[in-house]
């Protein structure tokens, strides 16, 4: 009788469909990619990449993730292009990130380098240059006691770090500390001159 019951379970799982390794059917392995996809956007926008990534850490089969990620695409639910172009513009207006690190992030996060230089390519020399001064003169107060080349230094360290290319970093130091100064300097004609 026990002969029997094995023999027609493992008829019934070879009609309901091939099971993987992992017993299972391509369609339930489908429906377990696309919740991971899910529970993955719902807590941020992602990257195709990053979605890949997830399936493959929770071993959903290649070709599954590549259909379920496909049609993901079609219906809208991952655009890369969408996704670095919102990436660009929030960290740069929020963090003040260079171009380079913005470059470096979008690949990190598994967008195609033409995407991401696309992308990118939205922040404007004036824009980059407005912010690295808006960094700059962030940290300039705490810097006043700093010797010039000192501070000039960790200036063009902190702006470097952010990805700033250096012309762009010494241009917004010079602009930012010149124009204290001369706020420094009417400052004094000021006080000098009480009338």
């Amino acid at each position: 009788m026990h002969g029997s019951t094995a023999s027609t379970g493992a008829t019934s799982r070879r009609r309901s469909g091939s099971a993987d390794s992992a017993g299972q059917t391509p369609l339930a392995g489908e429906a377990i990619a696309r919740q991971i996809c899910l529970r993955q956007l719902t807590a941020a926008p992602r990257t195709r990449a990053e979605l890949a990534s997830a399936m493959a850490r929770k071993r959903v089969p290649p070709e599954i993730a590549a259909a379920v990620l496909d049609r993901f695409d079609d219906v809208g639910l991952i655009d890369d292009a969408a996704f670095a172009r919102a990436w660009v513009e929030t960290r740069h207006a929020g963090r003040g990130l260079g171009r380079r690190m913005l470059r470096e992030e979008l690949r990190r996060r598994g967008v195609d380098a033409e995407l991401a230089a696309e992308a990118v390519d939205q922040v404007s020399d004036d824009d980059e240059f407005d912010a690295a001064r808006r960094l700059v003169r962030k940290r300039l107060p705490s810097l006043r006691t700093v010797e010039p080349p000192v501070r000039d230094r960790r200036l063009l360290g902190m702006l470097a770090r952010r990805g700033y290319a250096a012309g762009v970093a010494l241009r917004a130091i010079r602009a930012e500390v010149a124009d204290a100064e001369a706020f420094d300097l009417a400052l004094d004609d000021s006080l000098d001159d009480p009338a």
